[in-house]
């Protein structure tokens, strides 16, 4: 099982000649400061997603980068240009960047394909440009409808289709599907991310929902309180996260209390998982001493059920998701872990399972309360 060093909370790699760069941005209102010290870059035909909770200062990010909110410190700059910064700032509409609400931001009056041409006054082409992007969006046979005839996802096309028809320098996607079912919102999530590759464009996604930005972002900065805790892809940031903070937001998982018995091992009440490399239990990646006491991630696919293991867990809980159940497992101590378990073991609540613990990697953090002597 080899360990792997958590991820520093910096800013994001540096790119040469990035797309997108926002260097050290402060954000706020009146006194309030929202985002501090921000910085990100994405380069040319990159997705980019700021995920975090609500409250956080994703949105207002988004806004900064779209020119409705100034600056307090830092630049943004696009495609080499400055856009924002303190005393000087380009206005919206001089940005060429393309917008998706999530409550579409359609005109009820317009039929779609006039709806999509609204954005291209003075093209040579117009009509042509429409009929393009209403095939691309699969909506050619409804450009004569108006938006209330058309479903929720429907709606959510156009407004993309009308967003890319201009050929914006950037998009930015503000929960563009937050008001779509779970099923619809991952197909037009993956159609969407299809659609912007295609066309090269290089958009800034902000979202509270982790499987939106999986399903469409390159890398994704996962935020907190008005800073990045972690810049990375959604593989980095589900088996490497840099925090607790990430490690709880992004993915779901336990703790279980463990002690680092001689930098390579980590004993648990599941057992004792060995990595290959020297266990790093902080997040500026400190290395574990002997004796360090630990919490160790478990995700549901680490818990393996096996009726054969010596160690038993209670169901508390369990969660059918057709394939496979999620199980809650109550641990002699007390603690808790989950496994995801083949659906055809239908154990009942509260019967005994057997279960052992299969890591390909230890992600551990410093135990909450721990002597700080004794780790790190």
């Amino acid at each position: 099982m080899s360990a792997l060093a958590p991820t520093t909370i910096a800013s994001p790699p540096a790119f040469a000649q990035p797309w997108l760069d926002l260097d050290a941005v402060t954000l706020g209102y009146g006194r309030k400061t929202v985002v501090e010290q921000l910085s990100l870059r994405l380069p040319r035909g990159t997705i980019g997603c700021l995920l975090g909770p609500s409250g956080c200062g994703k949105t207002t990010v988004l806004r900064a980068v779209a020119g409705f909110e100034g600056v307090l410190g830092g630049e943004i700059r696009l495609d080499g240009q400055v856009v924002s910064t303190v005393g000087r700032h380009v206005a919206p509409e001089q940005r060429r960047i393309g917008m998706v609400f999530q409550d579409h931001a359609l005109f009820p009056h317009l039929t779609v394909a006039a709806n999509v041409a609204f954005g291209l006054r003075g093209h040579p082409d117009a009509q042509g440009r429409v009929r393009e992007m209403l095939e691309t969006v699969g909506l050619a046979h409804a450009a004569q409808r108006y938006p209330h005839e058309l479903s929720g996802g429907q709606q959510q096309r156009v407004a993309l289709a009308r967003a890319l028809a201009p050929s914006p320098r950037l998009m930015l996607l503000d929960e563009p599907f937050s008001s779509l079912d779970v099923e619809l919102r991952e197909r037009l999530g993956s159609e969407l991310r299809a659609l912007l590759k295609a066309a090269g464009t290089t958009a800034l996604l902000v979202t509270h929902d982790q499987h939106e930005a999986f399903a469409i972002a390159d890398e994704i900065g996962v935020m907190r309180d008005g800073r990045i805790q972690q810049w990375a892809s959604a593989y980095q940031l589900y088996h490497q996260p840099a925090n607790r903070f990430v490690a709880d937001f992004v993915g779901q998982g336990a703790f279980l209390p463990g002690e680092v018995t001689d930098g390579l091992h980590v004993r648990m009440e599941l057992g004792t998982a060995r990595s290959d490399h020297p266990i790093r239990c902080t997040e500026h990646g400190d290395l574990c001493p002997r004796g360090c006491a630990v919490d160790v991630l478990l995700r549901p696919d680490d818990v393996v059920h096996d009726d054969d293991a010596p160690t038993r867990a209670k169901v508390l809980h369990k969660a059918f998701r057709g394939a496979e159940f999620l199980y809650t497992l109550e641990l002699a101590s007390g603690a808790t872990v989950l496994s995801l378990v083949p659906s055809h073991h239908n154990h009942a609540l509260g019967e005994a399972i057997g279960i052992r613990v299969e890591l390909d990697h230890v992600v551990a953090y410093k135990r909450e309360g721990a002597p700080p002597l004794r780790c790190g």
